[in-house]
């Protein structure tokens, strides 16, 4: 083994939960909206931005050894056993979500939490299933705002919300860190304003990929084969 390479047993996981009640999912994109949101969310959070917060060493642990996110769906009871764990929940009833969730009426709750060991998963996570995401938007999203950061989707790969909504959580991570910290704090301010949609064509993401723009190249683990799933476009003042 590579001694540089941190083992499988070193690594972490961020965890995010969007809740999946029967009688009312939350549209997709809305549900991919927030959970890049929540990701930005937390990665601002004073518990990691400060040296001394309580997350800070967790997340700098999980963004040296690879920024892996899993999303498990709750509903019912399920979603009440797990907010009682440190995290931050947006979006739907929760009245904790920033900004547009994309003008939806179909609302998108998710809690995300700071990085778990990959093997160390809490008992009231780790019960939750990861299957069972597939969501779909009531009317097509309408087009990004003007001035609006956008993640585009590969527009020819089939992934389920919850692969997605990963996806589009490593997008706005880059994002993040591409920018200064001036620039974070005002996106921060804003309530992180952000859309994600399907790039328009096979053309588009081309020109996307081969912009110099920031790419999530998504590792394989499940569903998809190794490559771009997400390529970041900056319009936000700077």
């Amino acid at each position: 083994m590579n001694e540089e390479q941190p083992a499988e047993t070193d690594k972490y996981v961020l965890p995010l939960v969007v809740r999946l009640e029967r009688t009312a999912p939350p549209a997709r994109t809305a549900a991919l909206e927030t959970a890049a949101r929540a990701v930005l969310t937390l990665l601002g959070d004073p518990r990691t931005t400060r040296t001394d917060g309580a997350w800070h060493e967790r997340v700098r642990l999980w963004e040296e050894r690879g920024i892996r996110k899993v999303v498990r769906r709750a509903r019912g009871a399920e979603w009440r056993r797990v907010q009682p764990l440190e995290g931050i929940t947006l979006g739907g009833e929760a009245g904790e979500d920033a900004g547009d969730a994309g003008g939806f009426e179909n609302a998108a709750q998710v809690r995300v939490f700071p990085p778990v060991p990959l093997d160390g998963w809490p008992h009231e996570l780790a019960r939750l299933q990861v299957s069972g995401t597939e969501l779909s938007d009531p009317a097509p999203p309408p087009p990004p705002a003007a001035g609006t950061p956008v993640l585009w989707l590969h527009p020819e790969l089939r992934m389920s919300a919850g692969k997605a909504m990963a996806q589009a959580g490593h997008g706005a991570q880059l994002a993040w860190w591409d920018l200064t910290a001036a620039d974070r704090a005002a996106w921060q301010e804003a309530g992180f304003p952000l859309a994600v949609r399907p790039a328009r064509d096979a053309a588009h993401w081309r020109e996307l990929v081969g912009s110099g723009r920031p790419v999530v190249e998504d590792a394989g683990f499940t569903e998809i084969a190794p490559g771009p799933t997400v390529a970041v476009e900056w319009h936000w003042p700077r």
